[in-house]
């Protein structure tokens, strides 16, 4: 039943049963861990595959024409940032200093980082707020009426998709590739891999 999946999802769903098969071993509800013998399959990783030349990426931004596209494109690239995390951002989250600013962001596991980010990116983000602006008040605002205001991944996906392809980019990029682009151009640059 497996067999239509890709390698990564068959690989993850006979992870998870073999996870669950052990808990019931351990917990005393199977007399034996069955899944024990089962032989994950081997999974070519494609990372390199979803990191965006500086060029390619510098093209993405410089053509989007709308904002708060270009913002969020902007400081996913610039902060390396989840999209949950961007999508979760409130203005109270983000504050000034000296070289720019800095977002506080709340991450996988619950997990609070400062993330500094650079004059340029600063004011282009900050640009989006609008006087009546809350503290609470999400960073990036859904156009759509009555979710609250607040942006989906989706969303941000659609963005992302929409600006590659006006790139002339005929992969299908998603926000997680800006946090690897970030990711690998930062150590390009030479930067120490524990600060990454």
């Amino acid at each position: 039943s497996l067999g239509e999946l890709a390698p990564a999802s068959r690989y993850r769903t006979l992870s998870a049963i073999k996870s669950l098969l052990a808990f019931a071993h351990r917990t005393g509800y199977l007399p034996y861990d069955v899944g024990r013998a089962l032989r994950l399959p081997a999974v070519r990783s494609r990372l390199a595959e979803r990191i965006l030349p500086e060029a390619d990426l510098h093209r993405i931004l410089s053509l989007e024409a709308n904002p708060r596209n270009r913002a969020i494109l902007t400081l996913l690239y610039a902060s390396g940032m989840r999209v949950s995390e961007l999508c979760g951002l409130c203005w109270r989250d983000l504050q000034a200093n000296s070289d720019g600013g800095q977002v506080t962001v709340l991450g996988k596991g619950g997990v609070t980082r400062a993330v500094k980010i650079p004059a340029s990116v600063w004011k282009l983000v900050n640009g989006l707020r609008g006087a009546n602006a809350e503290p609470g008040d999400p960073v990036f605002r859904s156009r759509k009426k009555g979710n609250g205001g607040v942006l989906r991944p989706l969303a941000v996906l659609q963005v992302v998709r929409q600006a590659a392809a006006r790139a002339g980019i005929e992969l299908p990029v998603a926000p997680h590739w800006f946090r690897h682009a970030h990711a690998s151009h930062t150590l390009d640059r030479g930067a120490p891999i524990h600060l990454v």
